[in-house]
């Protein structure tokens, strides 16, 4: 059943981005352009409630920080999220990151029922990173939760579907006087202080549709609620063109440009093997991912002087077997390729150990360096870390 969905979702992922034709993608490309217009009017009528307070969002007794998107992944997020939590713990604010958890695996049934007897299921969320040790896997945690955690080693990184109840525990308990709502942009019961936008230089907005029959959450208007607004993946020729659009949407958010920079390989199966990125020079590799766009991951290996011989690619958050590797392997021992090289959000969904492996593993370890912006990054990490006024837990409507 697994197996059927993710081919069902790769399917309907190649006709929204017109890489499938045929009949069966003609129909289904033209159902899913009428649900985008239904979706649309939810999307608007949704915000209007909200900025009228006919629905409700909470305040808490802190600083929230949203880093989040209009399109639905792609952008980078991960790493810009590591580098403001990061540079907000260096300046001395106790941060905590509250993230849904996507596709991750629910607890054991007896621990639900234990905790729902108990009186927590509620109350508390899922500890990830308590500040000083990890807690959860990345099955239970998340990929991106649990790669922030193994990354950041001393930020606290908590998963719920219900993030206001995360940040009243996060506030509560465990002491903390910032807020990182981990793709926050469309999470609105909770009142953000900042909103930070990320734009991918690569793809800005997507096909231009909205979801489902595009990669857009949101109309493009909608930028207008960003207060600071992260180019990423910024090209070497710049974001002019992109940068004279973003300003008819929102005319006043600053604007930050960025890149990914690799920084070194990094053998999944063996710590103390790390290679420089000079170690891809004219090196015959495979390439296997699974990312919402693994083209981008693909391409900055050729940059880096890699001869880019096999690739493959599963569907985002996909889950890898030992099977699957095992077999990729084969194929590239077959082929003679000196290693596999995967994304580090993909390798924390690789299986613990594999027996035998034929080829080596590296994950490739990025993060974000700012090209342009400089000043408006100090100066938001300053305003951010500026002495706040105390005010009690008690403030916090749940």
């Amino acid at each position: 059943m697994r197996r059927w969905l993710e081919a069902f979702e790769e399917f309907a992922i190649d006709v929204i981005l017109e890489r499938r034709y045929g009949k069966r993608a003609a129909l289904l490309r033209w159902f899913l352009y009428a649900l985008s217009w239904l979706f649309r009017g939810i999307v608007q009528t949704r915000l209007w409630l909200f900025r009228h307070r006919l629905l409700r969002e909470h305040h808490p007794a802190c600083f929230v920080i949203s880093i989040g998107n209009l399109t639905v992944g792609g952008t980078g997020k991960t790493p810009v999220v590591e580098k403001f939590a990061r540079a907000l713990q260096d300046h001395g604010r106790r941060v905590a990151i509250l993230s849904r958890g996507y596709k991750s695996k629910k607890p054991p049934l007896f621990r639900r029922l234990q905790r729902k007897w108990l009186g927590m299921e509620r109350r508390k969320p899922r500890i990830v990173h308590d500040g000083r040790r990890l807690l959860l896997d990345s099955r239970f945690a998340g990929d991106e939760p649990f790669m922030l955690a193994k990354s950041l080693k001393d930020v606290i990184v908590l998963v719920g579907k219900d993030r206001v109840r995360s940040a009243l525990y996060a506030i509560r308990e465990m002491k903390c006087d910032t807020l990182i709502l981990d793709d926050g942009m469309q999470y609105l019961h909770l009142k953000h202080r900042l909103e930070i936008c990320l734009i991918d230089a690569q793809a800005p907005f997507g096909n231009e549709f909205l979801l489902p029959r595009g990669t857009l959450r949101e109309p493009p208007t909608n930028l207008r609620r960003a207060s600071f607004i992260f180019i990423t993946k910024t090209p070497l020729a710049g974001n002019t063109l992109l940068i004279e659009r973003i300003r008819r949407y929102n005319r006043t958010a600053e604007i930050v440009e960025c890149r990914h920079q690799p920084l070194y390989l990094q053998n999944l199966y063996d710590a103390n093997d790390r290679r420089p990125l000079e170690y891809l020079q004219d090196k015959y590799i495979a390439a296997i991912s699974g990312i919402a766009r693994p083209e981008s991951f693909e391409q900055s290996l050729v940059g880096l002087g890699a001869n880019l011989e096999i690739t493959k690619s599963f569907a985002d958050h996909h889950r890898f077997t030992d099977r699957e590797l095992q077999e990729f392997a084969t194929r590239c021992s077959r082929r003679d390729l000196e290693f596999i090289v995967t994304t580090e959000k993909d390798s924390v969904r690789f299986p613990t150990k594999i027996e035998g492996l034929e080829t080596p593993v590296y994950y490739l370890r990025v993060e974000i360096e700012i090209l342009s912006g400089h000043e408006s990054w100090e100066s938001l990490v300053e305003r951010i870390c500026r002495p706040q006024p105390l005010m009690a837990p008690e403030r916090f409507f749940a």
